[in-house]
């Protein structure tokens, strides 16, 4: 039985911009991006390849309400198509560029990792170059606390070194961060770049932890763990992250700038577990297995920069999370 509160449902005050091109917006972060950006008023213009990683029925779902807007638009393309993401551009004339589409995933990386170089380092250099070309006046890229890769100090802040990615994947996310910061330097169009941690809630992709160990419980199946259950991730609401982002959008910047946005309170993978059983009212079955390649230990936010900066302030704690993200799984079960 669920006994956390539904998050509430606030007034959705307008935004400082009007006219938005969001990448990966059929995603799972971009889909509630774009619910907050319509509920605010704004135009949006969506890019997405609905590539097979997972189901593309999951993405269409989540872009099916949005279809019925009319400040509301659809593009299936590729951001790798340098052609077709300046013509985009020119046509829609945006203000803002939020830039999430790109192949995600560590594991993969390590299996693929030009297919991960080609989209997320190729892919961001085409929208940088789209963006700049059409007087975009913010550019907004998500990136990812894996950027910190093996970081002895905790917690992780903006200012530390960020050469020491354990995966191909980091890599795209630290070279797509630099890329950012030579546009704006070249060209002075402001960028932002968020590293993301371990983002979670509805819509969450399947292959993802607390979704796939939740479906596992649920159906009364055990569910794999690796390494020894010490690992910890600084595990964040997607609604939280939404909150960054738009907030991101709207600074009042010049320059480049980088910002974390976490829970700054981490979780062991053997505490994950736990209160996804206390929420689910079950136990579960584990197979312990090996340490995968391309994992980092931990991971954990610094939020100074972002509070101050950004008014950035995460509101829905580990388990409130996982009590609405069981209750969108529900709904799905039963539509």
């Amino acid at each position: 039985m669920l006994t956390g509160p539904a998050r509430a449902t606030a007034t959705i005050p307008p935004v400082r911009f009007q006219r938005f091109l969001v990448t990966g917006g059929a995603g799972f972060i971009g889909s509630h991006l774009v619910d907050r950006l319509l509920a605010a008023g704004a135009q949006v213009v969506v890019v997405d390849e609905f590539n097979d990683y997972y189901d593309p029925a999951i993405k269409r779902a989540n872009v099916a309400p949005h279809l019925a807007s009319e400040r509301y638009t659809l593009v299936e393309a590729d951001i790798r198509d340098r052609a077709r993401m300046q013509a985009l551009a020119r046509e829609h004339a945006p203000e803002v560029v939020i830039h999430l589409a790109a192949r995600a995933g560590v594991r993969p990386s390590v299996e693929d990792p030009y297919l991960y170089q080609t989209t997320n380092v190729e892919g961001t250099l085409n929208m940088l170059d789209a963006a700049r070309r059409a007087g975009v006046k913010r550019f907004v890229f998500g990136s990812s606390s894996s950027v910190y890769g093996v970081n002895d100090k905790v917690p992780f802040a903006e200012r530390d070194p960020i050469l020491r990615a354990a995966s191909p994947y980091a890599a795209t996310k630290v070279a797509g961060e630099a890329l950012c910061s030579s546009f704006t330097h070249l060209y002075d169009m402001p960028s932002v770049s968020l590293r993301f941690f371990t983002v979670f809630g509805p819509r969450q992709r399947p292959d993802l932890a607390i979704r796939k160990f939740a479906e596992l419980l649920r159906a009364g199946h055990g569910i794999q763990l690796y390494g020894d259950g010490s690992s910890s991730r600084d595990y964040t609401y997607v609604g939280d992250i939404v909150d960054g982002i738009v907030a991101a959008a709207e600074l009042d910047s010049t320059g480049h700038e980088i910002f974390n946005l976490g829970n700054s309170t981490p979780t062991t993978l053997l505490e994950l577990v736990r209160t996804i059983e206390d929420v689910l009212g079950v136990t579960a079955k584990i197979e312990w297995l090996p340490t995968q390649p391309g994992d980092v230990p931990r991971t954990f936010a610094d939020l100074e920069k972002s509070r101050a900066r950004l008014g950035y302030e995460p509101k829905t704690s580990l388990r409130d999370g996982i009590v609405e993200m069981v209750r969108w799984l529900d709904a799905r079960a039963t539509a």
